[in-house]
């Protein structure tokens, strides 16, 4: 059998490369061979997050898996039939639950019938995607790809412990739209949450409400602010967990966001700070898709039937790995116009025209 030779060290050299690929290989049939996975991580190998990504993908497909276990450096995927169904999903850890969404969620819009994940892990990790920015930024903007879903969630997980719990339910589609966002307009409103949970004090989400306002203001004076307070209610979550998320709203309907986890020894202004800086960043890039969402993007351009372009500020590593496997792998080429030097930037893609079959 001829498998794609993949090479788990190449650019990010992460578990983006494992989403990516797994994803594609399912969709489009071609089984595929990972190897050095990791290997630009200092603890290289399959970690209970990607490992329980990659589980959940040969369940969705019959694939034939070899080499799914922790700390392992390379498998075997050998997708059979795309399937329908509900699924359960469970990192027993802090891995982030938004993960294991992205490397799912791309295969079941496929799906012939509607599919439910039933998923327990960490919602507001480190080096992810908070919960919140799936279901405020990625959710909205997914949908003018004709990707539609719902979304529960029945309790939060924080680090160390995880035990969130995270109910999603798929549609199904024929094939995907492709998008234009590069009219960038002007902001028109920014809005957030700055929360804590478990144990911590309700002051430390004031301080980072507060202090990030301060900032704002000083960046954009003009442009109403509205970060809420909030404390999770008993029974919503599991463990202790602090953190910001802050989006802003332009006038042609982009939308960016910033966010910072708080963690032991950082002061809350400092994690407010944060997730302003990488706010700011993209507006004053003008983007129309945030360095959060770049990568998150590409797969499904990569799918779309017809060209799809996106505005973005500085491409990410993760976004350049996101173009380089999807090229690879789906046919589709990704073309790259700079706007202002090392600021901003259009990608353009004319997709596969993918279709469920």
């Amino acid at each position: 059998m001829n498998f794609v030779e993949i090479d788990g060290s190449y650019l990010e050299g992460g578990g983006q490369i494992l989403r990516i690929s797994t994803a594609l290989s399912l969709l489009l049939k071609k089984p595929i061979r990972i190897d050095k996975i990791r290997a630009g991580r200092k603890d290289g190998g399959l970690k209970p997050q990607h490992l329980t990504g990659i589980k959940l993908l040969g369940e969705i497909s019959d694939a034939k898996l070899t080499g799914a276990e922790l700390k392992s450096t390379q498998i075997l995927f050998d997708p059979t039939q795309l399937k329908s169904g509900t699924f359960m999903a469970d990192t027993k850890t802090a891995g982030s639950i938004c993960l294991i969404i992205q490397n799912a969620l791309p295969c079941l819009i496929f799906a012939k019938e509607e599919s439910k994940l039933h998923l327990r892990g960490g919602t507001n990790a480190d080096h992810s995607p908070q919960i919140d920015y799936f279901e405020y930024i990625f959710k909205p903007i997914a949908s003018k790809m004709n990707i539609n879903f719902d979304l529960e969630i029945l309790r939060r997980g924080y680090y160390p412990q995880g035990g969130g719990e995270v109910y999603l339910k798929s549609k199904p589609i024929k094939e995907l739209n492709p998008i234009d966002l590069t009219d960038f307009g002007e902001i028109k409103r920014i809005y957030g949450r700055a929360y804590v949970a478990g144990i911590l004090p309700i002051k430390i989400a004031v301080r980072m409400a507060d202090t990030a306002t301060s900032l704002l203001k000083n960046n954009l004076p003009k442009i109403p602010i509205d970060i809420q307070v909030v404390e999770e209610k008993k029974g919503t979550y599991f463990g202790n967990g602090t953190g910001i998320i802050i989006l802003a709203e332009t006038t042609t309907g982009c939308v960016l966001a910033g966010s910072a986890l708080g963690s032991k020894g950082v002061l809350a202004e400092n994690v407010a700070k944060e997730a302003v800086e990488y706010l700011m960043q993209d507006i004053d890039s003008e983007a129309c898709v945030d360095q959060y969402l770049q990568d998150q993007l590409i797969i499904f351009m990569g799918l779309a039937n017809g060209k799809s372009r996106i505005k973005c500020g500085q491409l990410t590593l993760h976004t350049k790995t996101a173009i380089h496997y999807t090229e690879l792998l789906t046919g589709a080429k990704f073309n790259i116009i700079e706007l202002n030097k090392d600021k901003s930037f259009i990608l353009e893609c004319i997709g596969i025209g993918f279709k469920a079959e």
